[in-house]
């Protein structure tokens, strides 16, 4: 943790911290990619092999992980951030409720999809962020950008399209987790104002704010009882998974939170978009809830070189020398 609390030291200089060093930029993408990856091959596992039948628990769980860690990491002044008072609530909105949404409908969606639709349906992040970072942010992007948008849209429907496994509950939970996915991302980079929260604030604040009122749901629902009566809780394979998933979401959590701090929502969104080609083919081969079809796969094999085309417009850009400019007003991880 020690790479993100740089940005947050006492005598940072301003100017640095307006322009993160390319290796901050490029280690924070990684450390991201690689917990997305990671959490997403645990969850399946837990929601589909295992049959967990709660979601919203699991979610529950890594909330509480969070807590957990960034509280004791305070007590040890390894972190530093600000303590409750009742201006907080107000500084976060809208945040606290597209954590909670981006965590339910993202664990519901993949224990209804294969990881292959799974991956490619969770694409639309990308258009949708970028549509925020325009609308929220004042951003405008090049025309490749917006090409290789198209081209994920297009492989994106084209898969749908043919989904002979098709679960109208999966997709409505993914096309969800699309939308808090992109409002979250830009609303975080919005709020990490490192003079107010930080990082370490804002993640903190959203797991503490939301995990009562996950908790009243998953009991009012009935999920929290399926969850206790679950049959695998004596299974230590399955416990240490379970314990696993709920460090990474805490991971996860802090990765996206650094990867867009030091970079952009719509970088943090790329990267996912690599780390995604991985897990759709991998998908095909685990997991066993994958039904191949031609227009399927060539649907989603368009939607892959789009992403990878996208990806590689914008790290080629976070590897030009940076000018000197606001990069709030002028992206320059993004242009072209």
């Amino acid at each position: 943790m020690t790479a993100g609390g740089q940005a947050e030291g006492v005598g940072a200089d301003p100017a640095s911290a307006r322009q993160p060093s390319r290796v901050a930029k490029l280690v924070s993408a990684l450390f991201y990619g690689t917990c997305s990856f990671l959490i997403v091959l645990v969850n399946k596992a837990l929601l589909t092999t295992y049959g967990f039948p709660s979601p919203i628990v699991l979610g529950i769980g890594q909330m509480a992980a969070t807590i957990m860690i960034l509280y004791v990491s305070k007590l040890n002044k390894i972190i530093h951030f600000p303590d409750f008072d009742k201006k907080i609530p107000v500084k976060l909105f809208p945040l606290p409720l597209l954590y909670v949404g981006n965590h339910i409908s993202g664990l519901s969606s993949t224990s209804k999809l294969s990881l292959p639709m799974f991956t490619v349906l969770r694409k639309f992040t990308i258009p949708l962020t970028l549509l925020l970072e325009t609308i929220v942010l004042g951003k405008q992007y090049s025309l490749s950008i917006i090409v290789s948008v198209f081209a994920i849209v297009l492989g994106a429907l084209v898969a749908a399209g043919s989904d002979l496994a098709f679960n109208l509950e999966g997709y409505i939970f993914v096309f969800l987790n699309d939308i808090f996915t992109a409002a979250n991302g830009v609303y975080t980079k919005q709020k990490m104002d490192p003079k107010e929260l930080g990082k370490y604030g804002v993640l903190f604040y959203n797991a503490c704010f939301m995990i009562i009122p996950a908790l009243a749901f998953s009991f009012a629902t009935g999920d929290l009882q399926q969850a206790t009566e679950f049959n695998q809780w004596k299974n230590v394979l399955f416990i240490i998974q379970f314990l696993l998933s709920c460090f990474l979401g805490f991971l996860l959590m802090y990765s996206t939170v650094l990867c867009s701090y030091y970079n952009s929502a719509l970088t943090t969104a790329v990267v996912g978009a690599i780390k995604n080609v991985s897990i759709a083919y991998i998908g095909m081969l685990i997991g066993g809830d994958y039904i191949f079809s031609v227009l399927n796969f060539v649907g989603l094999n368009i939607c892959m070189a789009g992403g990878l085309r996208y990806s590689f417009l914008t790290l080629r850009s976070q590897l030009k020398p940076q000018q000197p400019v606001d990069e709030e007003n002028i992206p320059a991880d993004l242009k072209d």
